[in-house]
């Protein structure tokens, strides 16, 4: 299926990608651990996990993201999980597969950075890091498995620094599957910079990370009111396809609060002003669901 996604690509086509699917699975009424986030719904509720995929797709989506963000090869092995994480990856990818089947969709393994987080925040817990070949080891593992499991291509989500994220982006290239890279955007004063990540600019995450070469960079899980700013800044450095999917509330470890979620009419207006920035692809991250991309399907495939 990623065949149609790349001539859509190639000739500057648009691409509805989904919304948030941790947050739609916690707000159907699965609860969310308190070490993993969403990672556990793959195995405890997978019924709920294709209704959410399956939503998406009806909504207009070209793309669905299997629920394996938060199966973070750091996260799991912080937890002693590590074989854990890859039963888990495998489940969550069959599941998307079952969604996608019989439809022109393409199912994408998600891959992330994500280490604990402090508990009723979004703030990563940072006492522990890991020598650059361990963390390397334990994403190639990750990125393996997905390519393994069926994945299409693989989406590298809230990449934010030029660490880790460099290292997960090259272990999910070395698979040989296509690969869009998603950075994450946060605020500091006049700043922008890598989400948790305040002593990494914008610019310069930006700028490493598009020297790899990716199919598509994303500035994603970002607030919409930061995301034209981080579009200009990333195209100083990229030069290929952009796509935009921000998120609209708040997190506090292990739940989403859907507060001051951004209307879809607004969302809507706001991707019209991306799409003269040069972004192709749309969607939503975290607090964004189908009503969502249903607006934006609409409105771009009309």
């Amino acid at each position: 299926m990623y065949d149609v996604i790349r001539k859509k690509l190639a000739r500057g086509e648009t691409i509805i990608l989904d919304g948030g699917t941790g947050t739609d699975i916690q707000r159907r009424g699965v609860p969310m651990s308190s070490s993993t986030w969403c990672a556990e719904a793959n195995v405890s509720h997978p019924e709920v996990v294709r209704a959410v995929h399956e939503d998406y797709i009806r909504a207009g989506a070209d793309v669905i993201i299997a629920n394996t963000f938060a199966t973070s090869a750091l996260l799991f092995n912080a937890l002693g999980r590590d074989s854990e994480m890859l039963e888990i990856d495998r489940a969550a990818v069959a599941i998307a597969k079952a969604a996608a089947k019989g439809h022109h969709v393409a199912v994408a393994g998600s891959m992330s950075t994500m280490r604990p987080v402090a508990p009723g925040s979004d703030r990563t817990l940072k006492q522990q890091e890991w020598p650059e070949a361990q963390a390397r080891a334990l994403f190639q593992r990750k990125a393996d498995n997905l390519a393994a499991a069926g994945a299409d291509f693989i989406m590298m989500e809230m990449m934010r620094d030029q660490d880790y994220s460099v290292w997960a982006s090259e272990a999910a290239m070395a698979t040989g599957l296509p690969v869009w890279i998603g950075i994450s955007v946060e605020r500091h004063g006049s700043r922008l910079t890598g989400f948790g990540r305040e002593d990494q600019s914008l610019d310069d995450v930006a700028r490493v990370l598009s020297g790899l070469k990716p199919e598509v960079i994303s500035i994603m899980h970002t607030s919409p009111n930061d995301t034209d700013e981080a579009i200009d800044i990333l195209r100083r450095h990229w030069k290929g396809p952009i796509g935009a999917y921000p998120e609209s509330g708040y997190f506090k470890m292990p739940e989403w609060t859907f507060v001051d979620i951004i209307p879809p009419e607004e969302l809507v207006k706001r991707s019209r002003a991306w799409k003269r920035q040069g972004v192709t692809a749309f969607g939503g991250c975290c607090g964004l669901g189908p009503e969502h991309i249903k607006a934006l399907s609409e409105a771009f495939k009309s």
